[in-house]
């Protein structure tokens, strides 16, 4: 039984939270209207506080792979809690989420952490460790996290709130990024020819997601690794988003894995977690054994490796089988076709960026497409918000950016597809007739 609104709980929330959220995208800035403050969730529906439910597009940005409170998961992680929460040891669930991970990717070695934050802060202090050096490069529009180094031209929310960075990074922190555009190899040429023995690694997201989905150029990734070993710098291959969630073998499946390459360090979240606070690191045991206690880069975390954690990852990669992978397809098939049909009915300019069963939109963009992030920040940003609020009112929750990918899980089957597809025509509708100023 409800208690509450959505806007009494928001205005709760703003009491005692700065901003009334733990992460800004969530306070609708760009969207508009009253945040939705989720009470529970069942398959491919979110219902609010308010017992509203609606066919959920995010899926926890990604973990939900198999769909929310899935069965095998929840019936796994009951288990570990029945065991107890934490125990500041090792644990075996964390060995045998290691070989799942390594069973899927060509790693030898995962140290697991709690937040894709940690994983790639840490991913660059080993690739410094590794090379002593200092530079990181990093592509405009891609998010690696909020650590202070990787806050540069970051997309996603930083994207949404229209900041160029954030306060509170030092100079000296962001002089070690060099922020090179996405698929220009003449930019990032001249970045190694002028400083290639200072580079100690390039930064990627194997697929950018964070500016909304960005396909790489064809080769384009195959020549970050490349260039990388040419001059000695590692190449960090960031998963948290897509690991095991584009493809059964995540972003790597794309590009890598066809095209017979591998990058030096992986980054993997979300998925790897079944929804609980997991990430990890990973890469070759020759790069992994730099890490302490074996080696002089340092990284530590009380509940790196987390039971209850590793539990929902161990039942969600391991139940992630073909069928899995073929569902999560079909759904973002029928999805991506029906936001084309009605865009096309409402004569809506736009195109389509996929990578694997992760898509987005973006208006205004037929002609030439979404390349990088210059191309992504110069959409027609303002037919998203009357667009989220149609769907929103029509019972389908969307990504409140325009700079997010949409998501999809084997849980949603055709009831929850037409759902969506039976409110994409008056939200391409009211698209169309937004105004810059309306």
């Amino acid at each position: 039984m409800t208690t509450t609104t959505n806007a009494a709980a928001f205005a709760a929330a703003q009491q005692v939270i700065p901003g009334g959220v733990d992460s800004p995208v969530r306070a609708f800035g760009s969207v508009g209207g009253t945040p939705r403050f989720m009470a529970s969730a069942r398959g491919a529906y979110l219902t609010d506080v308010e017992g509203a439910e609606y066919v959920d597009l995010v899926c926890s940005w990604g973990p939900m792979l198999l769909g929310h409170n899935d069965p095998r998961v929840v019936e796994a992680v009951h288990a570990a809690v029945d065991r107890g929460l934490s125990f500041g040891t090792s644990v075996e669930g964390e060995t045998e989420l290691a070989r799942l991970i390594a069973s899927r990717v060509p790693v030898e070695r995962v140290r697991f952490v709690s937040t894709g934050t940690e994983a790639t802060m840490t991913a660059l202090r080993l690739a410094r460790g590794v090379t002593g050096r200092n530079l990181i490069v990093k592509f405009a529009g891609c998010y690696h996290g909020h650590s202070d180094g990787l806050l540069a031209a970051a997309g996603s929310g930083v994207a949404t709130q229209a900041l160029p960075g954030s306060a509170g990074v030092t100079e000296a922190a962001a002089s070690e990024t060099i922020v090179v555009d996405y698929n220009d190899r003449a930019a990032l040429g001249a970045v190694f020819a002028e400083k290639g023995e200072r580079i100690a690694a390039v930064i990627t997201e194997a697929v950018p997601c964070n500016m909304g989905v960005v396909e790489p150029a064809e080769g384009y990734n195959a020549f970050l690794r490349e260039i990388t070993r040419r001059h000695g710098a590692l190449l960090i291959w960031d998963e948290v988003l897509t690991g095991f969630r584009a493809t059964a073998t995540g972003g790597w499946g794309l590009s890598g894995q066809p095209e017979g390459w591998t990058p030096d360090i992986w980054c993997f979240g979300k998925v790897i977690g079944g929804g609980m606070p997991a990430a990890a690191l990973a890469g070759s045991e020759e790069i992994m054994n730099h890490l302490a206690p074996l080696g002089p880069v340092y990284q530590a975390g009380t509940l790196s490796g987390n039971p209850v954690a590793m539990a929902a990852g161990i039942a969600t990669l391991g139940d992630a089988d073909e069928s899995v992978y073929a569902a999560v397809q079909r759904a973002s098939d029928a999805l991506r076709e029906g936001v084309v049909s009605a865009f096309d009915a409402a004569g809506l300019d736009h195109s389509i960026q996929r990578a694997g069963t992760l898509f987005s939109v973006a208006f205004g963009t037929s002609e030439r497409g979404v390349h990088d992030y210059a191309d992504a920040q110069g959409q027609e940003v303002f037919r998203y918000a009357p667009f989220f609020q149609s769907m929103l009112e029509q019972g389908v929750y969307l990504p409140p950016s325009v700079f997010e990918a949409w998501f999809v899980s084997a849980a949603h089957d055709d009831a929850a597809i037409g759902r969506v597809l039976d409110a994409l025509p008056a939200a391409a509708r009211a698209a169309a007739a937004a105004t810059p100023q309306g």
